[in-house]
């Protein structure tokens, strides 16, 4: 243990990735894919060698780990660590190329879940490949919210934390204009203590949280086969549900084999996306209150009833003037609505985790609501995100429901002047440095993906193409881009298996680059990146 707590996280990073290729390889072993199987065994041996050399040339440092390189750690996990998963997975498809390989484990590790593949074109040991690495990244971003995120008070921790280093309780807060308003933590964290060893912090933080996150994994992998999904499915549902990847070896909806039955089953365990409540670590975003008082929760709830009732009374909006003869009868038709509700809620409960599945009554609710493009909806829905500290992408929700609350308030402002919010201090917080903090990440966000769409659109794609690329990419949300018809572009090729009808595969080689650097600015926060260019970040 004290030789692991010596060396860079990403060299730890890389043995676990490597003892990860054991999996698919045995697994091609099991279903008499030699070749394929031999491919991922001989790479896990090879990246765990050249991992323990790397472990013992930096193990005899000086010095441990600096505070400073937590978030050169996650960039460098979520671009340098891609290149050494896709190399079993770019020799099991020699034509495809190590650009689309690398592209893809990005998209897996960022938990985004956007292919440049056919599903029925990939072998299965490549879907459980994807499946894994999604589902790993989806534990590093659960472990990494809290070990190295909360303490630099950026990734959504900055929404509830303390402005002003004192207590609030008896001490007059400044005004905005003064200069301790400005939220130097976001860049400069304070407390130096708590940044000491992120290696320690790391594998503290992931004995609290892999229990749960596997158990949870497991359950659910167990209650699909119960149900009656096929055993590779209900694995990479599994996991691309708690890890909000999306990733699946087959193209439809989510419950294409299991029916409403295994939606269910989803729908519950997407729910933990929605609030860092559900896993270890999340006491620093506890605004008070219990369950149902918190305040992503609500908000998640409200989206979703709000646009499932949007879908479904549209419906009435569009019959009203429409005679009722001929109709299928009442009980064809209350049928025909509960479908339709059911498929508008599951579908933007999967949209707002940044999940990304469709129900299987997703179509009927469509048809039911009439409107000619719904999945715009979904992109918004994305765009929102889940929860913060979670593994769903997106603004999150903290920051939206911090933004909604100043908005109320300053209209509470304009009808009484001279009115007293309350609230409490948390209350308080998320008026008022929340907001302002909340606002500068989504100016941020919505810059970024202006930013995105323009580079994109250099590479003569569709406009329309181009934003839901980039949206997508930027929320983590892959199967988005299928949700809504796209242009498809032809100008580059992932090989025989690969799928540029479906928005990624025909995209040329800088778009791709582009792209993937989207998923990564999306995955680690555009507020957290920027930290890295201050001075008081890198000062001694």
């Amino acid at each position: 243990m004290g030789i692991l707590l010596r060396l860079p996280l990403i060299v730890i990073l890389a043995g676990i990735g490597s003892l990860a290729m054991l999996v698919p390889g045995l697994y091609a072993h099991a279903l008499d894919q030699h070749k394929v199987g031999t491919i991922f065994v001989s790479s896990s041996g090879l990246f765990l060698l050249l991992s323990a050399i790397l472990g013992l040339a930096t193990a005899g440092r000086p010095e441990g780990p600096r505070a400073r390189s937590a978030l050169l750690t996650m960039l460098g996990t979520m671009a340098l660590l891609p290149a050494m998963l896709a190399v079993p997975f770019a020799m099991s498809l020699p034509d495809t190329g190590y650009l689309n390989a690398w592209w893809e484990m990005v998209s897996s590790l960022t938990t985004t879940g956007a292919s440049l593949y056919s599903a029925d074109l990939l072998a299965a040991p490549l879907h459980l490949w994807r499946a894994t690495v999604g589902w790993l990244g989806g534990l590093f971003m659960l472990t990494a919210a809290v070990a190295l995120l909360a303490p630099l008070r950026v990734g959504g921790f900055e929404i509830l934390s303390s402005p002003y280093g004192r207590s609030e309780r008896f001490q007059r807060l400044p005004q905005s204009a003064e200069a301790a308003f400005l939220p130097g933590y976001v860049v400069a964290p304070t407390h130096r203590s708590g940044l000491v060893g992120p290696v320690f912090r790391m594998m503290r933080a992931g004995q609290l949280v892999l229990p749960l996150y596997g158990g949870l994994t497991l359950l659910m992998w167990v209650l699909l086969l119960m149900i009656g999904e096929p055993g590779l499915i209900a694995l990479t549902r599994a996991m691309g549900t708690l890890s909000t990847s999306g990733i699946s070896p087959v193209t439809g909806p989510a419950g294409q084999s299991s029916g409403i039955l295994g939606e269910v089953v989803i729908f519950l365990f997407l729910i933990p996306a929605l609030s860092r409540r559900f896993w270890p670590g999340g006491n620093e975003l506890s605004t008070g209150g219990g369950w149902i008082e918190d305040p992503e929760l609500r908000m998640a709830a409200g989206v979703v009833l709000l646009v499932s009732l949007a879908l479904f009374a549209r419906h009435f909006v569009g019959a009203i003037d429409v005679s009722p003869t001929g109709a299928a009868g009442v009980l064809e038709t209350l049928d025909s609505a509960a479908s339709a509700a059911w498929g508008g809620i599951f579908s933007a409960l999967s949209y707002l985790t940044t999940t990304g599945w469709n129900s299987v009554e997703w179509q009927g609710a469509r048809n039911w609501s009439g409107l000619s493009s719904p999945g715009l909806m979904l992109a918004g829905l994305a765009m929102m995100g889940g929860g913060v500290a979670t593994t769903a992408g997106g603004v999150k929700l903290l920051r939206v429901y911090a933004l909604a609350r100043h908005g109320e308030r300053e209209m509470e402002k304009i009808v009484h002047p001279d009115s007293i919010a309350g609230g409490g201090m948390m209350a308080r917080r998320l008026r008022r440095e929340g907001a302002y903090l909340a606002f500068i990440f989504f100016m941020l966000f919505a810059s970024s993906i202006a930013v995105v769409v323009m580079l994109i659109s250099i590479q003569e794609i569709e406009f329309d193409s181009a934003t839901i690329l980039s949206i997508a990419a930027l929320t983590n949300t892959g199967p988005l881009a299928g949700a809504i018809p796209l242009t498809p572009t032809f100008q580059g090729s992932a090989g025989m298996a690969g799928a540029p009808w479906e928005g990624w595969a025909g995209l040329p080689a800088a778009t791709k680059a582009i792209l993937a650097g989207a998923m990564i600015v999306g995955r680690v926060e555009t507020l957290a990146i920027l930290a890295l260019f201050s001075p008081e970040y890198w000062r001694r």
